[in-house]
């Protein structure tokens, strides 16, 4: 992942720029930036038609419900709302209740987070199930690069010495810190760093994918062990929603980590898959 291909003298310091990204990682990786986008925003319109999360068999409005995005009149206005497990929180102007035109309009994702903008079910599914095929077809390629290449091996499973307690809480006090690997130790990832792409990896995006295909009646006639697994479709509905909000959670701290590590430097890594770092040599 890190082979060295060229430096500039930098006062007492080289800065030399490894490769650190493959064509096909960058390929995947903007590919899976489009597909997730559209993923989200279809999936949130798929939502919105019934703005409420079950667990179990079956799911109706005699049923409790694990989370409710809803709206309710309180003194002959509408007030929106987040109940989860019977914690109920004010939303208003979030979630629930959205202004359209100047007016309140009950939905529980507005309509700027969703596609399409308007309430449509049938739509949505139709973007939903056509990226989500385009997204899967990404990842396999990605994982059968990863693994016939050795970059999972080589990049991404942590070393023993990185898995040890006194490792990882150095590194967690780090990134407290806002601390980043310099010179050689940014050469590859971090055991945080693996550790959170191998949970993206190996837990999330297989329970997104195989709780969305849990939710299709074709593919329960086929597989029908699929939701005894989940215990139901219904607590299947909830396991994606739940993976796809830790997705969006790991997105937005991904590119925090970003930002603050180095924009540019970073960026241009995953367009050009060049990464500049300085070379502490005696030389330098």
């Amino acid at each position: 992942m890190s082979k060295t291909i060229s430096y500039a003298n930098a006062r007492n310091s080289r800065k030399i720029f490894i490769r650190r990204h493959s064509v096909v990682t960058r390929f995947t990786h903007w590919l899976n930036v489009l597909y997730l986008s559209f993923l989200l925003l279809s999936g949130l319109q798929i939502f919105n038609a019934h703005p409420e999360l079950y667990w179990g068999q079956y799911g109706a409005n005699g049923d409790a419900a694990v989370l409710t995005i809803g709206s309710k009149e309180e003194g002959g206005k509408l007030r929106g709302f987040v109940d989860v497990a019977g914690l109920e929180l004010p939303t208003t102007g979030v979630l629930g209740i959205s202004d359209v035109d100047g007016e309140p309009s009950v939905r529980a994702f507005p309509s700027w987070a969703t596609i399409p903008s308007f309430q449509d079910l049938a739509a949505g599914r139709r973007w939903h199930f056509f990226f989500a095929w385009l997204f899967v077809i990404n990842g396999i390629v990605y994982l059968g690069f990863s693994l016939l290449s050795g970059h999972f091996r080589r990049d991404l499973a942590p070393k023993a010495h990185e898995l040890s307690p006194r490792h990882l809480g150095q590194e967690v006090l780090n990134h407290a810190r806002l601390r980043f690997p310099e010179g050689e130790e940014a050469r590859h990832y971090n055991a945080l760093q693996k550790l959170t792409y191998l949970l993206v990896i190996v837990v999330l995006l297989p329970l997104m994918v195989l709780t969305g295909l849990t939710m299709s009646p074709g593919v329960d006639a086929a597989l029908p062990s699929l939701v005894e697994i989940f215990g139901g479709r219904q607590s299947a509905r909830t396991i994606h929603f739940m993976t796809a909000s830790a997705l969006v959670i790991f997105v937005v701290v991904h590119v925090v980590m970003v930002v603050l590590s180095g924009t540019w430097n970073n960026i241009r890594s995953m367009i050009t898959g060049l990464y500049a770092i300085r070379d502490e040599g005696p030389n330098a």
